[in-house]
């Protein structure tokens, strides 16, 4: 275990180094869409979605990631039948907690969506969101390799806390078979900052996402997503599913992350909500850790899924 807690400490204080940030993975993406673009706030109506993540299953000091977030249609808390094609704003609160080895990051993002209406069937979005950072270091679980590291040592045995504020950025365009979106996150590239700099900045991200689903049958839907991500110290992130729904009841499906992970994906839908679980391995060229990780997520329509009535396209 010392030697994994050695790998997390070169990492991220090679991160640290390199004014980076960590970066969040979750296989179920294609479910928090507004988390990742403020403008596809309220995409699927007023919702509650929790995510829990435990990567590398096992391990001591592995990341573990929590998600919370709740969206409101102010076109659906006022009775619209329509709501997703005619409303005009939502917003969203999102949490996200993620601990690594020593490090724990809670971020919190308030976000607002302004919906234009193209014709009878398609929406341009547009949003932003205010981001607030709080990043802590437990100096005590760091393990240096070499005594009396100078980098090390400022932070051993004692705690060192870090705040960033930023803003995020989006714009996307909906219709209910597709959408096809882009945003920036720490679009100020962290340069609102108190407490222990441990963290020089954090470099803006730049998040492209795109989904496309259709009916296959009376009985069947097939549903595929897309998302890349890039920033300038970190190797480009892109990764997709495909998800099969059977019934308008159960889902199964498959997701690749390039050159890093494969994911296997269960689901269960029910009048007003989705429970959804996922099995991700590491591929063996990507060097990581061998164990798995699972997803467990859920989300919550608080009217009701109006696309299961309507139309039959119940998730993305």
């Amino acid at each position: 275990m010392k030697k994994f807690y050695l790998s997390i400490s070169i990492l991220f204080f090679a991160v640290i180094g390199a004014d980076a940030q960590s970066r969040k993975y979750t296989s179920q993406f294609s479910h928090l869409q507004a988390y990742y673009n403020p403008g596809l706030t309220g995409y699927e109506g007023s919702t509650l979605r929790g995510l829990v993540r435990n990567q590398w299953a096992g391990w001591e000091g592995a990341p573990k990631t929590y998600f919370f977030s709740a969206e409101l249609d102010f076109a659906e808390l006022g009775g619209n039948a329509n709501a997703a094609l005619l409303g005009k704003n939502a917003v969203a609160v999102n949490l996200f907690s993620d601990q690594y080895g020593p490090f724990l990051e809670n971020e919190l993002i308030a976000s607002y969506a302004s919906r234009i209406r193209i014709n009878k069937s398609t929406n341009l979005r547009l949003g932003a969101g205010v981001n607030y950072n709080h990043l802590r270091l437990d100096g005590s679980r760091l393990t240096a390799e070499q005594g009396n590291d100078p980098m090390m040592m400022q932070y051993a045995n004692g705690f060192a806390r870090m705040e960033v504020l930023d803003f995020n950025l989006g714009l996307a365009l909906t219709h209910e078979k597709y959408y096809v979106s882009y945003a920036v996150h720490n679009v100020n590239g962290g340069a609102l900052n108190s407490g222990d700099i441990f963290m020089d900045r954090k470099p803006p991200v730049n998040i492209f996402q795109a989904g496309y689903r259709s009916k296959v049958g009376k009985q069947m839907m097939l549903a595929s997503n897309l998302m890349y991500r890039s920033q300038e110290d970190l190797p480009d992130n892109v990764e997709f599913n495909v998800k099969l729904l059977m019934m308008d009841k159960l889902w199964i499906g498959g997701g690749h992350r390039v050159n890093y992970a494969n994911s296997y994906q269960l689901g269960v839908l029910f009048e007003g909500f989705r429970l959804g679980y996922v099995y991700e391995t590491p591929m063996v060229k990507s060097y990581l850790l061998p164990n798995a990780t699972h997803e467990l997520m859920l989300v919550y329509h608080l009217f009701g899924s109006p696309d299961r009535k309507e139309n039959g396209l119940s998730i993305w």
